[in-house]
């Protein structure tokens, strides 16, 4: 295994930026250790030594927000730092070979919480119990340390909650908070106030070519097709690049793009791609739920025989009513997300229209698109009718924000871009 920050891919002054911090914090952590006795804040001032600490505040903070697109990383960032804070080798930071770091990536570690809403949003009474537990000295690591991916669904009692340890931290404590930007939508202003901001950039084709074949040995054609259309997403790119389903799904979101100008196929199409998301988002969440749900009646004394093993019987019910009720909201959200992604890619594809239609020289989108399908999409319409088409797909994402059921969002956004391709702009 390499050091932990090579999982960052296209990151390198974020790397530096964070070594930098990781080697600070070991050095505070060391002085915290030395002056255990005394009243030492993690980021103030000892009792009678006003300069511990100093040299180490600029680089080293009690809470981090990374923000980035999807797909940059963010939650790997996260982890890494976390690895390379933990990290025992004496010389190297985040070496990515000592138990701690191994066990960090692996998310073993009994310092650091990886907190990942599994369903619509992280409620206040789950960030309690969270900030309860990570308010503790840590065990065998330097910190304890909270990784909250998706920061951005929590709840706004859930964010207030966190707000009041991060603004009086516990001095061995570390929150590693990831959303997709510091917009007040997805953090709240002054939780981000409290934080330090690391911003993660897209990487580029290249380096996800590169990640493809180096690392998952995929083939190097289909990685460089996939690199180019997976928007920046690593993750993603993997999936499209191995994945048959994945690329049927793709296919179907873009081609919402030429039915939708048709009443015939336009609302059919658009069943057909809810029809999809639904059935992606209950195939990730059966493979979950069969594995959560033995684990639960296995806990709960499920084929045990012997005294005691009926009245656990009894009792389980309540359990696995929680955890059915938990499931469901997960598959919600993972049926938002593999929506939101067909979204993602067709508002791409009209956003590739356009800025062929206006003689932008940019890099699109969906390259393998280009000659069947934003071409001659760019030659029809008119710049403003495909902007309205841009604003009928976002116009969709927020209504499914908002609860609206998928189907009748996607229904009327076919309804407008239908209509807006069917404007009679163009002179």
């Amino acid at each position: 295994m390499t050091n932990v920050f090579d999982r960052m891919i296209g990151q390198t002054a974020v790397i530096a930026d964070l070594s930098d911090a990781a080697r600070a914090a070991r050095g505070l952590a060391n002085r915290l250790d030395e002056h255990a006795a005394g009243a030492v804040s993690m980021f103030g001032e000892a009792d009678g030594d006003d300069d511990l600490g100093d040299p180490a505040r600029s680089s080293m903070t009690h809470a981090w927000l990374f923000t980035g697109p999807p797909g940059s990383g963010r939650s790997v960032a996260a982890t890494c730092f976390a690895a390379a804070l933990q990290c025992q080798d004496p010389e190297v930071i985040g070496c990515g070979e000592c138990r701690a770091c191994s066990t960090v990536m692996a998310q073993t570690h009994a310092d650091v919480r990886n907190i990942v809403p599994q369903g619509l949003s992280l409620s206040v009474d789950s960030m309690r119990e969270i900030v309860q537990v990570a308010s503790r000295r840590p065990g065998t690591g330097r910190w304890q340390i909270v990784i909250v991916e998706d920061a951005d669904r929590l709840t706004e009692q859930a964010a207030n909650a966190l707000l009041k340890v991060v603004e009086e931290p516990p001095s061995r404590t570390v929150f590693l908070l990831c959303a997709p930007s510091v917009d007040p939508e997805d953090i709240s202003v002054t939780l981000r106030s409290r934080c330090r901001h690391i911003a993660l950039t897209t990487p580029s084709t290249a380096d996800i070519e590169r990640v493809l074949v180096d690392r998952d040995g995929i083939d190097a054609e289909a990685a460089r097709w996939a690199a180019s259309v997976c928007g920046g997403h690593i993750g993603r790119a993997k999936r499209l690049a191995t994945d048959p389903d994945a690329r049927a799904q793709r296919e179907s979101a873009l081609g919402i793009a030429r039915a939708a100008t048709r009443d015939s196929t336009a609302y059919k199409a658009a069943e057909d791609l809810v029809r999809s998301a639904e059935t992606a988002a209950k195939a990730i969440s059966a493979e979950l739920d069969e594995a959560e749900t033995e684990e639960l009646k296995t806990a709960l004394g499920a084929g045990g025989t012997g005294k005691g093993t009926a009245r656990a019987s009894r009792g389980s019910a309540g359990a696995l009513k929680e955890l059915e009720r938990r499931q469901k909201s997960r598959a919600t959200r993972v049926g938002r997300d593999v929506l939101d992604r067909a979204l993602v890619d067709l508002a791409a594809l009209y956003r590739d229209a356009l800025v062929l239609s206006m003689g932008a020289q940019v890099t699109a989108m969906h390259p393998d698109k280009t000659h069947d399908t934003t071409r001659p999409m760019a030659s029809y319409a008119s710049p403003e009718q495909l902007l309205r088409c841009v604003q009928a797909v976002l116009e969709c994402r927020e209504a499914l924000e908002a609860n609206v059921k998928p189907k009748f969002a996607v229904d009327a956004m076919v309804a407008r871009i239908g209509l807006a391709m069917r404007a009679t702009d163009r002179v």
